[in-house]
């Protein structure tokens, strides 16, 4: 029979990483209540732009309702954006109970909410930037015809 051998990893935090994650955990609660206030101002927003450019004389040439597609594309921006701001005010509150109770678990939950919150942010980036390079693509293709 074979012995199986478990073998225990172990990560001590030394009183220079408690502060510094301490610290990360303030400026990250900071950060998320203030993208919280943003997508407040957002959705808000959102239910004002349509009348604002309602009002506007220039939009009445156009053939559809451009304060109601941009209300939607605001509430559609807000949607997205709420998701990084749950992840990092998740990873804060998690933090700060994981250091003030000294529990491993909740740190490695804390810091599966900072995993989350990046990897959201770099897959949203690079959507964006496909987006970027599509725009620039299909810019320069009607550049070219045109210029034909």
């Amino acid at each position: 029979m074979k012995e199986v051998i478990t073998e225990v990893e172990q990560l001590t935090l030394n009183s220079a990483s408690r502060k510094f994650l301490k610290e990360t955990a303030m400026w990250s609660k900071f950060l998320s209540i203030l993208g919280i206030i943003m997508l407040a101002l957002m959705f808000v927003g959102s239910f004002f732009i349509s009348a604002i450019y309602s009002s506007l004389p220039q939009t009445e040439t156009i053939p559809f309702n451009i304060g109601g597609v941009l209300s939607v594309v605001y509430i559609v921006i807000a949607l997205i954006y709420a998701f990084p701001v749950y992840y990092l005010y998740q990873f804060s509150v998690k933090t700060s109970a994981a250091l003030s109770s000294k529990d491993d678990e909740t740190l490695s939950k804390a810091l599966e909410m900072l995993k989350s919150h990046y990897k959201f942010i770099g897959v949203y980036t690079i959507i964006i930037l496909s987006i970027y390079l599509l725009a620039a693509i299909i810019g320069i293709i009607g550049a070219v015809a045109t210029a034909v």
